[in-house]
């Protein structure tokens, strides 16, 4: 039973995760790029979203190397958050919600796998 919790938690980041990476095949960096220059980074640190919203979400769905991989969509959530939702960190939204909530989703479910790991059902242990 254990192992199949820790494969729908996987498959649950994963996914979500993914479909964000997806979205941003189609939309661009660009905008996130803008974001990062206007922090005093370079706009091409925006191409690591493909990384943390696209590969590593792969790996975590597939159980390879998904501790490593889920740590790193936590980092691209901590990005996202500093970038983007910071004025949401203290809010209530109209339904009662965090203001980050979502964000704070997936930061958090990524943190779970990188600490419980991937379970037996995955390419490998790690």
């Amino acid at each position: 039973m254990e192992d199949t919790g820790k494969l729908v938690l996987r498959l649950t980041v994963g996914g979500l995760t993914l479909l964000h990476g997806i979205a941003k095949i189609s939309s661009g960096v660009g905008r996130i790029g803008g974001m990062l220059q206007g922090i005093g980074l370079p706009a091409e640190l925006a191409f690591g979203v493909y990384i943390g919203e696209i590969l590593a979400p792969l790996l975590v769905i597939l159980g390879f190397y998904s501790r490593i991989a889920a740590l790193v969509i936590v980092v691209n959530m901590v990005f996202a958050i500093g970038l983007v939702h910071m004025n949401d960190l203290f809010t209530i939204t109209k339904t009662g919600g965090w203001g980050i909530e979502l964000q704070a989703f997936f930061l958090l479910t990524a943190l779970c796998v990188a600490l419980i790991g991937p379970g037996r059902f995955a390419v490998n242990r790690r």
